[in-house]
């Protein structure tokens, strides 16, 4: 809104061209969504107190567990409704959504649909008690019909070559190795990016389960990937680090600052001892935002280094059910990992700021594969 404004005004109003640049809208996204979640916060949350929206223990098949956050029992859940609300406000008011830009508009019905789908996991769980939930197969179908539609929006009839940049997946350390998504009608890159959307969104989900985790390690992915974005949306930038430059990808770094700024502000009211908890309408939207910076930036093979915490948390869960099927013995102690920390005896705020520095240090790590070649 405030780009078409500028773009309107044009010189006739002195300071306007400040609006032009991603730098400057990036700020504002930020700030905008943090002082938003503030403001919203403690609406939001009386609201679901009022409502009965409160957090379930049981149903989760361990008595330890239950038992060590049985203190949780009642805290007021779905607090992704207005996190997910002032990410997308702020993007309204600061993206651009002109015919020059062509990745705003997928990303926030992505990111509103994500967050519905979440939403309706999360209503069916609170009003039923006899459920945990819409079941797997409903919840993955609904996020890849979603994902299919923005995988088909992204490729268009004008193809990869005019929308993406270009028709490859790029692998990190190699100079010139590349895999071309288009053949058999962009088939291929139809399933990586519904693998990618959907995966980022299950595994965020995993993550979230202990006060602040998931939301500390989201802020750290977002401000690392708003730097990537930024890279590959610059000519001089993507030919010095020798990667594809993708034009308008640029624009994704005013989404995801705001996506730090509302996750920050979130973190405000999410922080040991929880005063709410994002619930999946959280989890689910802002998972789906990480996973299309991964996309349009065409860095999905970075993806893993970046949410590294995530893909983590992800692999113990797949690692426990299948040792559990095959052999009837557990790997891990509980599953998804920080759940094993914690039943080890380690203090949960000690767990999830010890989360936050290893999932600073992977981010770190993955801005150097832009240089490794």
């Amino acid at each position: 809104m405030f780009f078409q404004l500028a773009h309107l005004l044009g010189d006739s109003v002195p300071g306007t061209g400040l609006f032009t640049y991603i730098s400057f809208r990036a700020a504002g996204a930020a700030m905008t969504a943090f002082l938003l979640a503030l403001l919203l916060g403690p609406r939001v949350i009386a609201r679901l107190r009022a409502l009965g929206c409160g957090e379930r223990i049981d149903g989760t098949g361990s008595v330890r567990l239950e038992q060590l956050h049985r203190h949780k029992q009642g805290t007021p859940t779905m607090g992704g409704l207005f996190v997910v609300g002032s990410l997308l406000l702020a993007c309204v008011l600061w993206l651009r959504f002109d015919g020059a830009n062509k990745f705003s508009w997928p990303a926030v019905l992505l990111i509103a649909s994500f967050a519905a789908i979440g939403c309706w996991d999360d209503w069916v769980k609170l009003r039923d008690s006899n459920k945990r939930g819409i079941s797997k197969r409903q919840k993955q179908a609904a996020l890849t019909v979603v994902a299919v539609l923005v995988a088909a929006w992204l490729f268009g009839p004008a193809g990869l070559e005019e929308r993406l940049g270009g028709p490859h997946l790029y692998f990190p350390f190699f100079k010139d190795a590349s895999l071309d998504l288009t053949v058999l009608f962009g088939l291929p890159f139809m399933l990586l990016t519904v693998l990618v959307l959907t995966g980022s969104a299950n595994a965020v989900n995993f993550t979230d389960g202990l006060d602040g985790l998931a939301t500390g390690c989201i802020a750290i992915c977002a401000l690392a990937y708003a730097g990537i974005t930024y890279a590959v949306g610059r000519v001089d930038w993507s030919q010095f680090l020798l990667v594809q430059h993708v034009a308008g990808a640029g624009e994704m770094t005013v989404l995801l600052a705001a996506l730090v700024g509302a996750t920050l502000g979130f973190l405000w009211f999410n922080a040991a001892p929880a005063l709410v908890f994002m619930g999946d309408v959280g989890s689910l939207g802002l998972g789906g935002a990480l996973g299309y910076a991964a996309v349009v930036s065409r860095t999905e093979l970075v993806l893993p280094v970046v949410g590294g915490v995530f893909v983590a948390e992800t692999l113990s869960v797949v690692i426990q059910v299948a040792s559990f099927k095959l052999t009837g013995k557990r790997v891990f102690r509980c599953a998804p990992l920080h759940h094993h920390f914690q039943f080890g005896g380690m203090p949960e705020t000690r767990l999830v700021v010890r989360t936050w520095v290893v999932s600073a240090l992977l981010a770190l790590c993955s801005l150097a594969l832009f240089k490794v070649r």
